[in-house]
């Protein structure tokens, strides 16, 4: 029988935890060569990596101001498009706001019921997601409950067209807005 001493399997055991830490390091690695980034100014305009950054194209941008990029046209200081931020209050302003983050381009208001109508009440979350004014930067999410006999709120469905013609007349706001400081 083979008496094994202590200090051989630790040795052992080291031997095999680098082998097999060795070994995973290696799987994650790459065989292939990045040649996406390069050498150089990554602010150089001729840079062909020139605006991209892992928070999109332009960098991050905390506290508006001008743009090291130049001039983009889209106001200062809030985090998102200031057009479609403007028309989406616009657009929801007889509703009352429970929520509005100019940073992060979420507004959020309290349930409302329209006077006219009785049992009925909405719930509205707009999302900005990005600082150009187009489609894609914008999403409404429109929420309906009705009141049932026994008096407690109910989810109901909202039209897909309710929800479009929302999004269409915040637009439709923003590129009014945007005229008009264009104008002046």
């Amino acid at each position: 029988m083979i008496i094994l001493n202590s200090t051989k399997i630790r040795i052992f055991i080291v031997s095999i935890t680098l082998l097999l830490f060795t070994l995973v390091m290696y799987g994650c690695g790459s065989q292939a060569t990045d040649e996406k980034y390069l050498e150089g100014d990554a602010r150089d305009r001729s840079n062909p990596l020139f605006g991209e950054s892992i928070f999109g194209e332009g960098g991050l941008q905390l506290f508006g101001g001008d743009s090291v990029w130049g001039d983009d046209n889209q106001g200062s200081g809030i985090g998102v498009n200031s057009f479609l931020w403007r028309a989406s209050l616009d657009a929801m302003s007889f509703m009352p706001l429970s929520s509005a983050d100019p940073f992060g381009g979420v507004i959020i208001t309290e349930w409302f019921g329209p006077p006219d109508v009785e049992g009925e009440r909405f719930k509205m979350t707009v999302y900005i997601l990005g600082r150009v004014l187009r489609a894609d930067a914008l999403k409404v999410s429109l929420f309906r409950q009705i009141k049932s006999q026994s008096g407690d709120w109910a989810d109901a469905k909202v039209s897909p067209e309710t929800i479009t013609n929302l999004e269409n007349r915040i637009l439709e706001r923003a590129r009014q807005l945007k005229t008009v400081q264009a104008d002046n």
